[in-house]
């Protein structure tokens, strides 16, 4: 690899909006907000708007689409041919 032409790969903590939880981890996304973690550090901070923490499908609060309900009501409206 060249050197001097790769952004900085640092920690840096992601602060899920939705959720309210927060998650300290590395990248290269850079920020001008700063937040200090448990460790007594400070870090830069990114705001998302959905995260593992967040995600219906994660969460187990996604909805589920009844498509066999769909057939069946199709099929007697419309019989079989």
């Amino acid at each position: 690899m060249k050197p001097g032409i790769h952004p900085e790969y640092r920690p840096v903590v992601f602060r899920d909006k939705a959720g309210g939880t927060a998650f300290l981890t590395r990248s290269t996304v850079t920020s001008e907000q700063v937040v200090t973690w448990e460790d007594g550090n400070t870090y830069p901070v990114v705001d998302v708007e959905v995260s593992s923490a967040s995600h219906p499908f994660y969460t187990g609060r996604g909805r589920v689409v009844d498509t066999a309900g769909r057939v069946e009501r199709f099929r007697q409206r419309y019989g079989r041919s």
